[in-house]
């Protein structure tokens, strides 16, 4: 069995996948490397195209270290009878951890007051702040991350409603239809796949549904979200501001890096030191399953 770790993983997690079967740890020719391999292990920085597929004649598993599969090609995958496989639950508390610190830090202006403070700048009286205390949450997807995301938020004095095509549970908050969510919420956290029917869901239509203080909130998918539309509420002050981790194309340096309602971050949501541990572990738990 030989197993192809293509992009980086923490040193203890590929010494258990070695114990799996001869592994190659990102070989500097990777193409040579899949001609007899047995197992692909990537993150997101490999992408799992058709024409990389052919290069692997033996193929039986694509595994992600991750929650998406976005840079998979199953279709290709499933033509070759290749099983794909991927970790969704394993970064699940560190996306809502970001997904709460963004909104402490959109409300309390702490990335304006870090910036000033290096500048030599002391803006006390221009960084006057809300608190998320008593608002409204509107989680969109009441998943594994929405999940968390809610119980951290009620914790905090937050009101949570969500909107879910199949989730019910009056323990994390009220179910409410998407148009009722994007009225009421001060904040909405996305926590959908993009697919077809969630594809720039957050368009004109559905900010202009918003209120003025309103806040959205992505560490899902960027092509969840119209960025011109988005461009166009922030800039003219429809809505209160946006926290984005994600981005249509990445590395993201676009027109919304102008504004000074918005935190960005480099798609790190799931880039704590326990998140890429359990991402490693469970994977191989997997493989482990498959390789029997």
């Amino acid at each position: 069995m030989k197993i192809i770790i293509a992009d980086n993983m923490e040193k203890e997690v590929v010494a258990e996948i070695g114990k799996l079967g001869r592994t190659e740890f990102m070989p500097k020719d990777l193409n040579a490397a899949l001609s007899d391999a047995d197992v692909l292990i990537v993150r997101s920085a490999t992408k799992v195209a058709e024409e990389l597929l052919a290069r692997a004649p033996k193929l039986k598993i694509v595994a992600r270290a991750g929650v998406g599969t976005d840079n998979i090609d199953k279709s290709a995958c499933e033509k070759r009878k290749i099983k794909v496989v991927n970790t969704p639950g394993a970064s699940s508390n560190a996306v809502a951890e970001l997904a709460m610190g963004m909104m402490f830090a959109i409300s309390r202006r702490l990335t304006k007051a870090d910036s000033g403070m290096k500048a030599g700048k002391w803006l006390k009286k221009e960084l006057t702040g809300t608190e998320i205390d008593g608002k409204t949450l509107g989680i969109v997807g009441l998943g594994r991350i929405g999940t968390m995301l809610a119980m951290k938020a009620r914790g905090l004095g937050m009101n949570v409603i969500y909107y879910d095509i199949g989730a019910n549970s009056t323990a994390m908050g009220r179910k409410v239809n998407l148009e009722e969510l994007m009225s009421s919420a001060d904040f909405i956290s996305l926590h959908v796949p993009l697919l077809p029917t969630t594809a720039r869901m957050i368009n004109a239509e559905a900010i202009g549904r918003m209120k003025k203080n309103a806040v959205i909130v992505n560490t899902a998918r960027g092509g969840l979200i119209d960025e011109d539309a988005l461009y166009s509420a922030l800039k003219e002050g429809r809505i209160a501001g946006a926290c984005l981790d994600v981005y249509p194309a990445e590395p993201y340096s676009g027109k919304l890096c102008e504004l000074d309602n918005v935190v960005l971050t480099p798609h790190i949501a799931g880039s704590t030191a326990e998140s890429q541990m359990r991402i490693g572990l469970e994977l191989v738990e997997k493989l482990r399953e498959e390789l029997k």
